[in-house]
């Protein structure tokens, strides 16, 4: 229970310890019910709300990972065109240990 809930439902129930009357005693115990209930369902959606703020938390944890994987391959793919082209450039002039990209042999 949330605690301003749980407040509203021991100031209900100290009201019900001073009633003079059974009707009284019985009108505070429905509303001790009345004010239980209230607190259990606001302590569900409570609990709902978080629910749903995790998973969306989740969610952009998730796509930011996504975006620096995509930036890294990006990243990775553009240093193997440029090693590549070096490579091809290399085995061309025939220098030594260069491997030809085409044929994948070492010079």
């Amino acid at each position: 229970m949330r605690s301003p809930s749980l407040l509203a439902v021991l100031a209900v129930a100290s009201l019900g310890i001073a009633a003079c009357t059974q009707a009284e005693q019985e009108q505070t115990e429905v509303r001790a019910d009345a004010a239980g209930d209230q607190a259990e369902v606001a302590a569900s959606q409570a609990g709902q709300e978080l629910k749903e703020g995790a998973a969306a938390a989740g969610e952009v944890i998730e796509s930011g990972a996504m975006k620096a994987a995509q930036a890294v391959e990006t990243g990775a793919g553009n240093v193997a065109d440029r090693l590549e082209a070096e490579q091809a450039e290399a085995a061309a002039q025939g220098r030594p240990g260069a491997v030809d990209p085409a044929t994948d042999e070492r010079q």
